[in-house]
């Protein structure tokens, strides 16, 4: 793996990588000037651990590097002379990557050139490539990110305790409200959430204690979201919770949006999945948010964002800004 040759048979060799709360995926190619050559891909659902020191790096390394090694045979790469690590949490966890996972990555890979990319950074670059825009990323949480190609700028993606908004937990916990108002007896409760959340969760009064100490607390309020989107065509409480999420989704997308020119914008993530209660909604406030900008679909998702990346800058083309925390790109000198 840390033979002589930096090269395969099609090009400089690379290695992209998506790390997110699901575990990792890599792909390792080739790049060349008409793209990536043959792939080799592999995957993980043990996700790396997040500490005191924020993303684990010996954590992240030791899950990566079989991956790696067995995806980069596959291709017929010697060595993964780039590398594009896209993991959540870089841009306010990532301290401890930025400071060893480069010398890691050339001692154990042999690469020389290393970027350090958040998630939305690669949810950026998947769905939009190098184009002026803005991409909302929308699943359990939320975070908006844009570019003019000069500068990055970020929106939310705070958690669900102090942000998220308009994402699939935020969703959930809006509608696990409405079901406890009615609950109550207090005003802009839902009957018909009520209904789905008991069917669901089990009695309302045990909720809070069902729901509260457990550590996949977003996960557990996203998963209502569903259940909110198939009330909305006939449940006024939650069709306002949807044009409510929608509000809140282009507002992040405009504050991140590029305010000249003819941007792109993109929604991607499972959020989608809702459907036209929520997209119909959305359609509507990001016409009236964004007249200047055109809404287009997702070309790619995190990882073909990170093999974009990858392949830019193995062939010296790389144009999306360079950040000190949303991408950092990191020359590595040979030991």
């Amino acid at each position: 793996m840390t033979g002589p040759r930096a090269e395969g048979p099609g090009g400089p060799g690379f290695l992209a990588v998506d790390s997110g709360g699901s575990g990792l995926r890599v792909v390792a190619g080739t790049a060349g000037p008409r793209g990536p050559g043959p792939l080799g891909r592999r995957s993980s659902d043990e996700p790396v651990r997040t500490g005191p020191r924020g993303v684990d790096p010996a954590h992240l390394m030791d899950r990566l590097l079989p991956l790696a090694r067995a995806s980069a045979a596959e291709a017929g790469v010697d060595r993964l002379g780039t590398v594009v690590v896209g993991a959540a949490g870089m841009a306010t966890l990532g301290d401890a990557l930025r400071a060893e996972l480069p010398g890691a990555l050339a001692r154990e890979l042999g690469a020389r050139t290393v970027a350090l990319a958040a998630d939305a950074v690669t949810a950026y670059a998947g769905a939009l490539g190098a184009r002026p825009g803005a991409v909302v990323a929308a699943g359990t949480g939320l975070i908006a990110t844009g570019t003019d190609l000069l500068r990055w700028r970020r929106a939310d993606g705070w958690g669900h305790l102090l942000g998220d908004c308009g994402g699939g937990a935020w969703i959930g916990r809006a509608g696990l409200e409405a079901a406890l108002r009615a609950h109550d007896g207090r005003a802009g409760g839902s009957v018909t959430l009520l209904a789905r959340a008991e069917e669901r969760f089990g009695p309302a009064a045990g909720l809070p204690g069902r729901l509260y100490p457990r550590t996949d607390r977003p996960a557990v309020l996203a998963s209502f979201a569903p259940e909110v989107a198939a009330c909305a065509d006939h449940d006024p409480v939650a069709e306002n919770v949807l044009n409510a999420a929608a509000r809140h989704i282009a507002d992040s997308a405009a504050a991140v949006c590029p305010p000249g020119g003819h941007p792109l914008v993109a929604v991607t993530g499972g959020l989608t999945r809702l459907g036209e209660p929520l997209l119909a909604p959305l359609a509507r406030e990001l016409e009236r948010r964004l007249p200047h900008a055109r809404r287009v679909a997702a070309e790619g998702d995190p990882l073909d964002g990170a093999v974009r990346l990858a392949t830019a800058l193995a062939t010296g083309s790389l144009t999306l800004p360079r950040d000190g925390r949303m991408l950092c790109v990191v020359t590595v000198s040979a030991p």
